[in-house]
């Protein structure tokens, strides 16, 4: 390879590869509302910002690789930069899942909203928490501290090295339990309160069986449900955005 003419445009490109990658996966970047064109055009002007940044140390490396190893970094490159964005958009799909469990938990399971961040529908409560956490997403500019971890990904994941598939996977496993617990812990209100409501109509229709006890109760049970998530909406955006913000900053 020919340093002085190629090494700097193929260095352009792997940052490039890397950044689209995390683009494709991360929160709110990788929604299908947003237009194709958008999404690359952003991904290419902050590759080329961060080439003056990244550019020299990477040129350097890759200035001496054959092709099968340029090709093998290329794929480095792709898997590492998704790899960010999947373990940032596991939160959201976690309080996606979580609060559609406590919309059925509230009788409101009918999918009649659309999703927030692709094609297709559920439930409103689901639509309302995934919204409003992508708002809280850019509103505490947190879309900064991804790429922050994007930039500092290079110091711990040079390019032309060999990807952690081991590592990455057991890291991957890793947060997918954390936000399903951290999941489940911000929908555990309107679980909880779906077992004991329901408990309660149960025992009240067995003791008057030939009154329709559970119908006549459901627009009370959603109504509690209603009211439930409007004491602790709050709480549950608060504690959702604390526990990215803690991963974004400790990697």
């Amino acid at each position: 390879m020919n340093t002085l003419t190629e090494a700097p445009l193929v260095a352009a490109f792997l940052i490039f590869c890397r950044i689209g990658a995390c683009f494709m996966l991360m929160p709110a970047f990788s929604s299908s509302r947003l237009p194709a064109k958008i999404r690359l055009f952003l991904a290419l002007a902050i590759s080329y910002a961060l080439t003056p940044l990244l550019g020299d140390d990477i040129a350097r490396t890759v200035a001496g690789l054959s092709q099968a190893q340029l090709l093998l970094a290329i794929g480095g490159e792709l898997a590492t930069g998704g790899m960010i964005g999947l373990l940032a958009r596991i939160f959201f799909l976690a309080l996606q899942t979580l609060m559609t469990a406590a919309a059925q938990a509230v009788g409101l399971s009918t999918p009649s909203s659309m999703m927030g961040e692709d094609d297709g529908q559920m439930p409103e409560i689901a639509t309302l928490m995934t919204l409003s956490a992508t708002a809280l997403l850019f509103a505490t500019e947190q879309h900064w501290e991804i790429l922050r971890a994007i930039v500092e990904s290079y110091s711990r994941l040079p390019p032309a090295g060999a990807f952690p598939a081991g590592g990455s996977l057991g890291l991957f496993v890793d947060r997918l339990s954390d936000t399903f617990l951290l999941g489940l812990r911000l929908a555990s209100p309107f679980l909880v309160y779906s077992v004991v409501v329901n408990l309660a109509v149960g025992l009240i229709n067995k003791l008057t069986p030939q009154i329709p006890v559970y119908f006549i109760a459901m627009p009370m049970v959603t109504a509690g449900g209603l009211l439930l998530l409007y004491v602790t909406v709050d709480d549950v955006l608060r504690m959702f955005m604390e526990a990215f913000t803690s991963w974004l900053a400790k990697g």
